[in-house]
């Protein structure tokens, strides 16, 4: 048996032929450590595999699993799929783990059989996590390890679980893999092990992992391609609120979201979301506009906020929270160019109400509504809402979504709507009592501020 030796970078998982003090592609330094491994000669290697027509591919033995809440069942699809990987990431402290017992809770009253490993806490923890967010534990079974050998043993069981819960991967280890728990060799030989164990089984298997700090999933971007869905949980200590997004789902759309209140015993489902995030609004204030945002296949009602005062320093300022800043200095150049509007001696100030961060391009409009109604110190029409996407030349453009954002305007009774002309002809019909102001030049806004 011969051994084949090698370097890799901790960080990047990145190979060399010899020792380097620097990581030549992430840059890193006193990452790179040798790799020691057995190479196997080809009459050792398994047989190679023959292809299957998929005509007689048998489906049978891979069924939905009901999460027992219809609306998580809906946000991944139908449910967890037989033999499915999930990966949950987040930052520290955000609440997945509290997320991923209560959905434990939850699968064993539905009468599967759920077991949560644990890598980060001992058994005593999560039983006084279990009681704060009213889980008897009944049913409810636990195992504290970091050896993959462990888990890999829960799942060969006689009676192995149906869902399994690794919290984290990060923390896991591999005897038969060189490297301390959360390098990049661990946690590819980790994964690996566990995905084709949950596809040969038919066990479905949801891995937790860490985030770095630009908020991406630590570990190789390899451990994202490999797993059959992405969730990424957002949100911070300031706010009550958080979301769980659908990043990547191979058995149901994408770009979901479910929307969480945190409360004493844990994690609540916001179940109509569309206004959560105008709470204690006054639309009788200026700098104050009203946008239907579009998030994934569900359409959110937010706030967007601007003040215009005059500066007394000598270089304006200009400031954006929860939005890209480059987007304010653009649209503030493009109002000041067509509007002829003198804001570069002015600071302007703009944010999404409610603590939410989009990236939404249905944000334009609004915002140029927002600094508008705050240039002029006048508000715009109660009840008005705003979406489109403005070009350099001031145009409206029409965005996605146009005809589901008119309808959810619609059933929560906002008016009038101020959407692009160029949107769909359907759309432009007024209802009854309903008024729609389609626009095409952000020049045709100054008429909502006209005596």
């Amino acid at each position: 048996m011969k051994h084949k030796r090698h370097f890799e970078c901790r960080e990047c998982g990145a190979r060399t032929a010899q020792w380097q003090g620097q990581c030549p592609t992430c840059g890193q330094w006193g990452t790179i450590a040798e790799i020691s491994q057995e190479a196997k000669s080809a009459s050792e290697a398994a047989p190679a595999g023959r292809p299957a027509s998929l005509d007689q591919v048998s489906i049978q033995g891979r069924e939905w699993i009901s999460t027992g809440s219809a609306a998580v069942d809906a946000f991944l699809g139908q449910g967890l799929m037989q033999g499915s990987v999930l990966l949950m990431g987040g930052a520290p402290g955000v609440g997945k783990s509290t997320f991923l017992l209560q959905l434990m809770g939850s699968l064993e009253q539905q009468g599967c059989r759920p077991v949560y490993i644990s890598g980060e806490e001992s058994l005593p923890q999560l039983k006084q996590r279990a009681d704060r967010l009213g889980l008897q534990g009944r049913g409810i079974l636990a195992l504290s390890s970091t050896r993959l050998a462990d888990v890999l043993a829960c799942l060969s069981q006689d009676r192995a679980p149906e869902v399994i819960i690794v919290d984290s991967i990060q923390t896991m280890t591999s005897e038969e893999c060189e490297g301390g728990a959360g390098s990049v060799s661990q946690v590819r030989t980790v994964a690996a092990a566990l995905i084709e164990a949950a596809k040969t089984r038919g066990i479905c298997v949801i891995l937790v992992g860490h985030i770095t700090k630009d908020g991406q999933i630590a570990g190789p971007k390899l451990l994202e391609h490999m797993v059959d869905s992405v969730l990424a949980m957002e949100g911070d200590g300031n706010n009550d609120f958080r979301i769980l997004r659908v990043v990547k789902n191979r058995y149901g759309p994408t770009s979901n979201i479910l929307v969480l209140k945190m409360v004493h015993k844990g994690l609540q489902i916001v179940h109509d979301p569309s206004t959560f995030f105008l709470r204690a609004r006054d639309a009788s204030l200026s700098g104050s506009a009203l946008v239907m945002a579009l998030e994934g296949q569900r359409a959110l009602a937010v706030e967007v906020q601007a003040l215009v005062t005059e500066s007394f320093g000598p270089m304006p300022k200009r400031t954006s929270v929860g939005f890209d800043s480059n987007r304010l200095n653009l649209l503030l150049a493009i109002v000041e160019k067509r509007l002829q509007l003198r804001l570069g001696a002015m600071d302007v100030y703009a944010k999404i109400g409610g603590g939410l961060k989009m990236e939404e391009p249905g944000l334009d409009l609004g915002l140029v509504a927002a600094v508008l109604s705050s240039y002029y110190d006048r508000p715009l029409p109660e009840g008005a809402v705003f979406w489109g996407e403005v070009d350099l030349s001031g145009q409206i453009r029409p965005i996605a979504g146009h005809d589901l954002r008119r309808r959810q305007a619609a059933s929560l009774g906002y008016h009038p709507v101020v959407c692009p002309a160029g949107g769909d002809r359907s759309s432009q019909a007024s209802s009854p009592g309903r008024t729609t102001l389609p626009i095409a030049n952000i020049r045709d806004m100054t008429r909502l501020f006209s005596p």
